[in-house]
């Protein structure tokens, strides 16, 4: 993580005081990412910026996050890198009841008694909600989907054959 950014942060001073902080953190020492990617090569530069809603008061912390992922596509089986670019606002919230306050906009942030977040825990956090289910690099070319029968398996009997003969009787 950059040096610049304390590894620990009291979300309600930096919410407070309207901090930003701008770091990288490196893919190899993000644990729960590492297992959806390929390999741990690259970075990802991040900025926190911590701030209140000027309309409903409500306390953020709003996450940029750029990050090009080393990914294995599943139609090609290649290594690709999928470009991750987000912004994400989230609403801090003390208990679970002050969700329903929240704007549509926000994802709410449970934050803990002793109120302090790690940022890292924060870009791991949404990037691991940003890997797709199946990746597939952009512009890889579908599979064909029509497996034609070969002759051997035309030539062979139909187990249920015997089962439509019965049927019609």
């Amino acid at each position: 993580m950059s040096a610049n950014v304390p590894e620990l942060l009291d979300a309600w001073r930096m919410v407070a005081a309207r901090r930003r902080f701008d770091g990288r953190i490196p893919l190899a020492s993000m644990d729960r990412l590492r297992g959806s990617l390929l390999d741990t090569d690259g970075e990802c530069s991040y900025s926190l910026e911590f701030g209140r809603d000027d309309v409903l008061q409500v306390a953020y912390v709003e996450l940029r996050i750029d990050a090009q992922l080393p990914m294995e596509c599943q139609r090609s089986l290649q290594r690709f890198l999928l470009p991750v670019n987000l912004v994400q606002r989230l609403g801090l919230i003390r208990n679970e009841a002050e969700e329903a306050a929240l704007p549509p906009d926000y994802e709410a942030l449970l934050v803990p008694e002793d109120g302090m977040l790690r940022a890292a825990d924060l870009v791991e956090d949404e990037l691991v909600l940003a890997v797709p289910v199946v990746p597939v690099a952009p512009g890889s070319e579908m599979v064909e989907s029509d497996w034609p029968a070969t002759e051997q398996e035309l030539s062979k009997a139909s187990p249920f054959a015997a089962l439509a003969a019965l049927k019609k009787q």
